[in-house]
C-alpha cells in the first residue's frame, strides 16, 4: 500500500457531540452544500461484499493451491534448476507461484479496503483479521520457494534465466537474491510468517483502531482526527489554537498505549534485524527500497545542511507576513492573512488535476479519468475511515483504488493529484505481472509528486492575482517542506528513537524529548514550540506502519524537481521516456531508470538541485513583499 503523510483540508459543521449517525448526515448535507457528490469506491470489480460467496470460494481455493504448490515443488527445486529443462520447468513454476499471489493479493486488498472504509466497525475488522490471519497461514506453504531459489547457486540460475519463459522472471529472481545473505532457514522463516499475525501485525491493528476511534473536543463537537488537523488551517488563530489543545490533550491522554505500541515494534524490529544480521537500524528498509545506505546518507546530509536556507528562511518570512517574529507552532500551516479562503467543489477538483494531466499527455489525463469514472475513489470523511490519502495498487489483474479525505482545500486538490499519479504508475506498471509491478519506493514516489507538480503549475499560471499567487506559492512551500524537511526530520526521530530502544524501553517523556529535539532543529526559531507539542509524534503512521519509509518522500520531491526541470527544458521524447519509467514498475533498478534523463542520484551533488527548487521559490516569495 502506497501512502503518504496526512494530509488537512476544511471543516464540515456538525452538531454539538453527534453521534455517527447524526455525523453521517451532517456531513452528507455539507457535501452536497459545499462540495457537491462526493465519490464513493465501488469494490465489486473485487469482490461483491463481506459475504459474497466467490469470496470464500477464493479464499478456499487459494488455500488448496498452495498446499498443492508446497507438494509439487518443495525440496526439488536446486534439482529442477540444473537440469536441461530447467528454464520451462522452474519458469512454469514461477508462472504458478505468482497466480497465487495475485489471487492472495486480491483477497487481502479487499479485506483490506474494506476496514481502511470504516475501522471501528467490529464486524469489517473481524473480517480483515481472519482474512489475513488464513492468508498467512496459506502462504506459509509457499515460503519455501523463495528460500530454496536462494540457495541455488548464482551460476545455475543465470544459466537458467537465459531462455524463455524463465527468462522473463529474471529481474524477480535477481530482486529476490538481493535478501539472500539475511535470510533464515526454513523452520524460522515459517515461525516468524505465523507470529506475524499476533506480532507486528496485531500491533499495527492496535494502533489503526486506536487511532480511528479517537474523538478530540473542540467548540462544542466532538471531531475525528482528520477534520481536527483540518483545523489547523482554519483563518481564525483562535480555532487553530483549540484544535492544537484538542489534539494536544487527546494525544497525551493516549500515550500511554501509544508509547507501549512503539516500544514493542522498535523492539520486534531490533530482535529481527538482529537475526537477519542488518547492521544498522535502518538496513532492512534500504535494502527494501534496493537502494544505497551511503545514497540516502548523502540526501540526509544535504537537506539538514539546508534547513537554514530552507524551513528556517520561509517560516521566517511567515512569521513577517503575521506581523510577529516568531510562530506558534499551530500557525505554522495557517493560510496567509488577507487572502480570501474558499472551499473548492469536488467537481472543480477533478477538472483541475484532469486538465492538468491532459496538458502534460492525453494518455495520462485517460487513465486518471478511469478513477473518477469507474469507482475508483473514496473521498468523503466519515468516522471510523481511515485518516489521510492512499493508492493501493490491489492486484494486476484488478486495478488500483484511491482513499482521500475530502474537504474543499488547494491541499485536498494536491493530495488528489498525487494520489492520482500513484494510481496512473500502478495501472502502467501493471503489465509486469504480480511479482515485478511492485515499485521501490525509491521510485514510488516519483508518478505521485510528479502529478502534483504539474497540477501546482497549471493552477499557479492560471492565477492573475497577486495576492492568491502569493498564497499559491507559499501552500507550495509548505508543502515541499513538509515532503522534504519535515519527513527528513521523522527520520532522524526513528532513528533516535530505535536506537535508544536498544538500550532498555522508552518512557513517553523519553520519546516526547526525542521528538522535540528533531522538530526544534527542522522548524527553526520562528516556529515556537509552546507546551503541548511534545506528543504530536503519536500519530504519525508511518512509524508504526513501515519504519523509516518517510525518507522516500524527501528522495521523490527532490528527484522530481530534478526531473520535473529536464521536462521544463522541453526535451524531445521526455513524455515517452517517462511512461517507460512509470511501466518497468520494479524490472530495473532506479538508477537505470533514470539514467535516459541525464540524472544520477548516486551523485552527491543530485540532491542540491531538488533543493535549490524550492529555495528558488522562497526567493521568489521574498521578492513579492519586496
Amino acid at each position: 500500500m502506497t501512502t503518504r503523510p496526512m494530509t488537512t483540508g476544511s471543516l464540515t459543521t456538525r452538531a454539538a457531540v453527534p453521534s455517527d449517525a447524526s455525523q453521517n448526515a451532517a456531513q452528507a448535507t455539507a457535501r452536497a452544500v459545499d462540495l457537491g457528490p462526493l465519490p464513493e469506491w465501488d469494490l465489486s470489480d473485487l469482490y461483491a461484499g463481506l459475504d459474497d460467496p466467490a469470496f470464500a470460494r477464493d479464499l478456499a481455493a487459494v488455500e488448496a493451491e498452495c498446499r498443492s504448490f508446497a507438494e509439487t515443488y518443495r525440496g526439488r527445486i536446486a534439482a529442477i534448476a540444473g537440469s536441461d529443462d530447467a528454464a520451462d520447468t522452474l519458469g512454469s513454476a514461477v508462472a504458478a507461484y505468482e497466480a497465487i499471489e495475485d489471487r492472495m493479493g486480491r483477497l487481502m486488498s479487499y479485506a483490506g479496503l474494506v476496514y481502511s472504509g470504516d475501522t471501528t466497525d467490529p464486524a469489517r475488522a473481524k473480517f480483515y483479521g481472519d482474512t489475513q490471519e488464513r492468508l498467512t497461514d496459506a502462504s506459509s506453504d509457499l515460503l519455501f520457494f523463495t528460500l530454496e531459489l536462494n540457495r541455488v547457486d548464482d551460476a545455475v540460475i543465470d544459466a537458467a534465466t537465459a531462455n524463455p519463459p524463465l527468462a522473463r522472471y529474471r529481474p524477480w529472481l535477481e530482486d529476490i537474491r538481493r535478501e539472500k545473505p539475511h535470510q533464515l532457514s526454513d523452520e524460522v522463516e515459517k515461525l516468524l510468517l505465523e507470529k506475524s499475525v499476533t506480532g507486528r501485525a496485531a500491533w499495527n491493528r492496535l494502533f489503526d483502531e486506536t487511532i480511528a476511534s479517537l474523538r478530540f473536543p473542540l467548540r462544542g463537537e466532538d471531531l475525528t482526527l482528520e477534520p481536527t488537523l483540518n483545523k489547523l488551517q482554519d483563518p481564525d488563530e483562535s480555532v487553530r489554537r483549540d484544535a492544537a489543545e484538542a489534539l494536544s490533550g487527546v494525544f497525551r491522554a493516549n500515550l500511554r498505549v501509544f508509547t507501549l505500541i512503539t516500544n514493542t515494534l522498535a523492539k520486534d524490529k531490533e530482535i529481527s534485524d538482529r537475526w537477519r544480521r542488518f547492521a544498522d537500524v535502518a538496513d532492512a528498509r534500504h535494502l527494501a527500497n534496493r537502494v544505497e545506505p551511503e545514497v540516502v546518507a548523502a540526501l540526509v546530509e544535504a537537506v539538514t545542511a539546508a534547513y537554514p536556507r530552507l524551513s528556517h528562511r520561509y517560516y521566517r518570512l511567515k512569521a513577517r507576513w503575521f506581523g510577529r517574529e516568531t510562530l506558534a507552532y499551530w500557525d505554522r500551516n495557517a493560510p496567509l492573512p488577507k487572502v480570501e479562503q474558499r472551499t473548492i467543489p469536488w467537481a472543480e477538483a477533478r477538472e483541475t488535476v484532469l486538465s492538468a494531466y491532459t496538458a502534460f499527455s492525453p494518455r495520462m489525463a485517460e487513465i486518471a479519468r478511469r478513477f473518477f469514472d469507474g469507482g475508483w475513489i473514496d473521498a468523503p470523511v466519515r468516522p471510523g475511515k481511515a485518516p489521510g490519502a492512499f493508492a493501493h495498487p490491489t492486484v494486476p489483474s484488478a486495478h488500483p483504488y484511491v482513499l482521500v479525505n475530502y474537504q474543499g482545500k488547494p491541499r485536498d486538490v494536491m493530495t488528489l493529484a498525487h494520489e492520482l499519479g500513484h494510481g496512473v504508475h500502478q495501472v502502467l506498471a501493471a503489465g509486469n505481472g504480480a511479482l515485478m509491478a511492485p515499485t521501490p519506493l525509491t521510485l514510488a514516489e516519483t508518478a505521485s509528486v510528479f502529478g502534483e507538480m504539474l497540477t501546482f503549475r497549471r493552477v499557479l499560471d492560471a492565477t492573475r492575482d497577486h495576492r492568491q499567487r502569493r498564497a499559491l506559492l507559499a501552500a507550495k512551500v509548505e508543502d515541499m517542506i513538509n515532503t522534504v524537511v519535515r519527513q527528513i526530520a521523522f527520520y532522524a526521530f526513528e532513528r533516535k528513537v530505535h536506537l535508544a530502544r536498544r538500550e532498555g524501553e522508552l518512557t513517553a517523556e523519553q520519546i516526547c524529548a526525542l521528538w522535540m529535539s528533531v522538530q526544534a532543529e527542522s522548524l527553526g526559531p520562528a516556529i515556537r514550540l509552546d507546551a503541548g507539542y511534545e506528543p504530536f509524534w503519536a500519530y504519525i503512521p508511518h512509524f508504526i506502519h513501515s519504519p523509516f519509509y518517510v525518507y522516500a518522500y524527501a528522495f521523490g520531491d527532490c528527484l522530481v524537481n530534478s526531473l520535473y526541470g529536464v521536462y521544463q527544458s522541453a526535451e524531445e521524447g521526455f513524455v515517452e521516456r517517462y511512461f517507460a519509467l512509470l511501466s518497468a514498475g520494479g524490472t530495473k533498478p532506479y538508477g537505470e531508470l533514470l539514467a535516459p534523463f541525464g540524472l544520477d542520484a548516486r551523485d552527491p551533488a543530485f540532491w542540491q538541485i531538488g533543493l535549490s527548487m524550492i529555495e528558488g521559490m522562497i526567493a521568489e516569495l521574498e521578492a513579492m513583499d519586496a
